[in-house]
């Protein structure tokens, strides 16, 4: 296919490459022994390679998928090399990635048309939400878009504190009460904060609690509401964060959380630690949310808008 004979040659995607090692090495390493002393593409090869993608966390639906696709083109050509195994394999992968994530962004942007544009960020504790959210101020202050941060996970003084550091960091202002005050009473005031300084861009903060869903559904939902109040038709996005190096556990989070409230988009992080940045795959598949930033290291610039090709790309290298 012809977006692979694209040159990938930015700093980005250098960083992208090293932040999936780990898998990519994995992943081959197990494909190439599949293959071995084969020289098509059989059923045993198929068997192999089914366990390899579940192996990696792509996930039993999404693997099944891929299996069905390779398979029909191996009946329609009758002969299938293994050599040939690779490419076959990145497009299938990039046509699924393909189905959720249209387009092809490269840069953090938001719509002009909305302002301010509200960001709400759900997702579990520990995972690197408050990490993400700084991060993200950070590229998009780069882009010279002002930005506002609402502290509104009250649930734990350690959050607030936290987001206090990333604003200092990305010297970026931050709405904030004291622990256990309102959550939707932070959005509010940080929205009307916003509209006052005319502000580009608001990243609300919330708390990472799956212990009872109903509860989650409620303070999200309220969030939401009074949020409205300022700015009708916010939020414009939500963003779940998930851990990449969690595999199976991070499809269980977007299952809750998808069903606590409609999530829009999704962030991975960590996957420069893991092995298992196949969850990237499944998760896009299985959801049909478009993966819109990837994690693939510590520094302020490895938070990464989400880029099909490049991914697939630095998967296969």
């Amino acid at each position: 296919m012809s977006f692979f004979k694209k040159i990938f040659s930015s700093e980005k995607k250098e960083t992208l490459d090293k932040g999936l090692e780990k898998t990519k090495t994995t992943f081959l390493g197990k494909l190439s022994k599949a293959v071995a002393g084969k020289s098509k593409v059989d059923d045993d090869v198929l068997d192999n390679l089914e366990e390899i993608l579940v192996s990696s966390d792509v996930g039993v639906n999404t693997t099944l998928k891929i299996i069905t696709r390779i398979e029909n083109r191996v009946s329609k050509d009758k002969y299938l090399g293994t050599a040939e195994l690779n490419e076959i394999l990145r497009e299938e992968i990039a046509g699924l990635l393909s189905e959720t994530n249209s387009g092809e962004a490269t840069e953090f942007s938001v719509p002009s048309d909305k302002k301010p544009y509200v960001i709400m960020v759900v997702g579990v504790n520990g995972v690197g939400k408050t990490t993400t959210i700084g991060k993200l101020a950070h590229q998009f202050k780069n882009t010279g878009k002002s930005v506002i941060l609402g502290a509104a996970d009250t649930f734990r003084a350690a959050a607030i504190d936290q987001l206090q550091i990333w604003a200092d960091r990305t010297n970026v202002p931050l709405v904030k009460q004291s622990m256990g005050s309102d959550p939707a009473s932070v959005a509010f005031d940080t929205l009307e904060s916003a509209v006052k300084q005319n502000a580009d861009i608001v990243i609300i903060d919330t708390a990472g609690r799956l212990h009872n869903k109903v509860n989650l559904m409620n303070e999200l939902t309220k969030v939401k509401r009074v949020m409205q109040k300022v700015v009708p038709d916010a939020p414009h996005e939500v963003l779940l964060v998930l851990d990449g190096s969690t595999g199976q556990n991070a499809f269980e989070q977007a299952k809750q959380f998808t069903v606590a409230t409609e999530v829009t988009a999704l962030a991975v992080t960590k996957l420069d630690g893991t092995a298992k940045g196949g969850v990237v795959i499944g998760i896009s598949d299985q959801f049909k949310i478009p993966v819109k930033y990837i994690g693939v290291g510590e520094g302020l610039e490895d938070l990464q808008v989400f880029n099909k090709y490049e991914f697939v790309d630095s998967f296969f290298k």
